[in-house]
């Protein structure tokens, strides 16, 4: 009951366009196989309801007590092509989804050696800051914390950070916190990654559609967490250029990374 409640919730989410599939179709390279993936497992998951529930129902029909029956019914105690039938079956649909699933993985997590543009993100309670790096050339962006209503009201978007992304050109993310566990994700590319103190995960993807998306922090981080939000803008690789040089120069560093606090122990 409860993931049908969940995946029947999921339907209201502005996030998903298409009915009961994830996002929008081709948005970025990898959004096609990861809807596929998810479409697949569900067709499997769905396949084998449907013939457990089938079964349950034969099972209730056909060995239900008849009227005037006393007694236990015949015991059977062991069924070997059965029960290697009932273990070797999910063992393989289990290898199955395995290697779809790592494939598809895979493909997403492969690193690309020269990217066309380099953007570090930095998750920090309750904001961004976005450094870029277009062909060596170096801008920044340090947002500042966004409280978009103080009474439950609607919240004005665009006073939210603003990631800006080039049409069909190759993004690799590197993604770092300031403080705490963040988690960058952005609904409509299906792809999400969480930010770690100390540690800079990867994503790399090549927007394929212009327009305005939405991203948030996916990761518990504090009381103003679900204001940590920001706007993705994908424009043509020209406005993506006019854009970046309208940013300051330079880059901003650890140093505003909040340090870890010590106690002495007498």
């Amino acid at each position: 009951m409860l993931p049908l409640v969940a995946l029947t919730l999921s339907g209201c989410s502005e996030e998903a366009k298409r009915g009961w599939m994830p996002g929008k179709e081709g948005i970025t390279n990898h959004s096609d196989s990861i809807t596929a993936l998810w479409v697949n497992s569900w067709i499997a998951a769905l396949a084998v309801g449907l013939i457990t529930w089938g079964l349950l129902l034969w099972c209730l029909i056909a060995y239900r007590r008849r009227k005037g029956e006393v007694g236990y019914p015949r015991q059977i105690s062991y069924n070997l092509p059965l029960e290697i039938l009932y273990t070797a079956l999910p063992l393989f649909m289990v290898l199955v989804l395995f290697f779809y699933t790592d494939k598809t993985q895979r493909s997403i997590d492969a690193p690309v050696a020269n990217p066309d543009v380099k953007v570090k993100v930095y998750g920090k309670q309750w904001s961004w800051d976005f450094n870029y790096d277009v062909k060596g050339e170096k801008h920044y962006y340090q947002g500042v914390q966004a409280h978009l209503s103080t009474k439950g009201e609607t919240g004005v978007e665009k006073t939210l950070p603003t990631l800006y992304l080039p049409e069909g050109k190759t993004v690799e993310f590197q993604l770092e916190a300031r403080d705490v566990i963040h988690s960058f994700w952005i609904p409509q590319f299906l792809q999400k990654r969480d930010m770690i103190p100390g540690h800079t995960n990867y994503m790399t993807l090549t927007p394929q559609k212009a327009g305005t998306y939405q991203g948030k922090c996916a990761e518990l981080c504090g009381e103003y967490h679900s204001e940590m939000l920001f706007n993705v803008v994908v424009l043509p690789e020209d406005q993506f250029n006019a854009k970046i040089k309208e940013l300051p120069k330079g880059e901003v560093g650890n140093d505003y990374n909040r340090k870890p606090t010590t106690t002495n122990a007498n």
